[in-house]
């Protein structure tokens, strides 16, 4: 990545596109953002860590990509682009409380950082008040807008139809929520999930189920895998963080999930290959992670406007 590499960030229903440059400080993860332009996705604010934008990038590869260089997200320039293992590209765009390690690539241009201010402002009113989803559009500069998902081969059969259908939902969902999450949000839930008939009880557990199970199952089993365990141990372990979680939101209405997640585990003895192993877990950890992104975009973070930081005296 010697040569410049410049990219376009663009939010169509907001009128704002920025530029950027990709750098040389974690040049592998760069790269695999780099090949996998064109592509849309949902927007994203941060909901704890400060004035953060991020979004779901359809690439395989950050799951498990190493990094060259690390920094805390506070110390660094606003405009600051980075790629992370959950799979993010996020953007720095003004304060950030959490003292979090990150992974930089780049760097939006000076000229268009009021621009991007003004896109965080208008995606937390989007994901905080309105609902109405933003959709970033990501593409090399000059160069026309896109989309497709990746889809990672697998050599047996029966996993392959699984990974087949996994991948067709993702798509499916990608850029259109899912309708069991509308249903779910809208108090529509067939198991009666919800103590004395609530919903903001269920919605709550449902959102801190489905994020770890992306982000650190199926997210953790590909890099597991990647570092040489062996394959019953990964067998083992999937057994073991999958199958509580993905039932009990099967039972608050996610049984696409609960659906794939039994295919899967009915399945496992026969994933005896690393690679076909990794294939299978990526696809089911950027499906969770699409899940993940939409149930923060839908849930009604408006319930707890009453609730307000108290300033913490000088």
């Amino acid at each position: 990545m010697n040569e410049s590499k410049r990219v376009e960030i663009t939010w169509p229903s907001l009128g704002i596109t920025v530029k950027a440059e990709l750098d040389q400080r974690n040049r592998a993860l760069a790269q695999c953002l780099w090949d996998a332009l064109p592509y849309r996705s949902l927007q994203g604010h941060a909901l704890v860590a400060g004035y953060h934008l991020y979004h779901l990038a359809p690439v395989h590869s950050l799951l498990h990509t190493p990094a060259e260089y690390r920094v805390d997200r506070r110390t660094v320039p606003d405009g600051t682009l980075f790629c992370s293992r959950l799979q993010h590209l996020g953007i720095k765009y003004g304060e950030l409380t959490e003292p979090m390690t990150a992974t930089p690539i780049g760097q939006v241009v000076p000229e268009d950082l009021d621009a991007l201010v003004q896109a965080g402002r208008d995606v937390w009113h989007s994901v905080y008040t309105t609902k109405k989803p933003v959709i970033a559009e990501v593409r090399r500069e000059g160069e026309p807008s896109g989309h497709q998902l990746p889809r990672l081969p697998i050599g047996d059969p029966q996993l392959n139809e699984l990974v087949k259908d996994v991948h067709a939902e993702t798509e499916r969902i990608w850029l259109d929520p899912p309708r069991e999450l509308l249903d779910l949000h809208a108090g529509r839930i067939p198991s009666g999930a919800g103590s004395y008939e609530t919903v903001l009880t269920t919605l709550l557990f449902v959102n801190g189920e489905t994020r770890p199970l992306g982000y650190s199952c199926y997210g953790g089993l590909v890099r597991a895998a990647l570092d040489g365990m062996p394959m019953p141990w990964l067998r083992q372990m999937t057994r073991q963080l999958a199958h509580t979680p993905a039932e009990f939101l099967g039972y608050c209405g996610l049984d696409t999930l609960w659906g794939f997640t039994q295919r899967l585990l009915d399945g496992l003895d026969r994933l005896d290959d690393h690679e076909d192993f990794v294939s299978v877990m990526a696809h089911m950890a950027l499906y969770c992670n699409c899940l993940g992104g939409w149930n923060l975009h839908l849930f009604p973070w408006e319930a707890g406007e009453h609730l307000r930081r108290e300033e913490t005296p000088a």
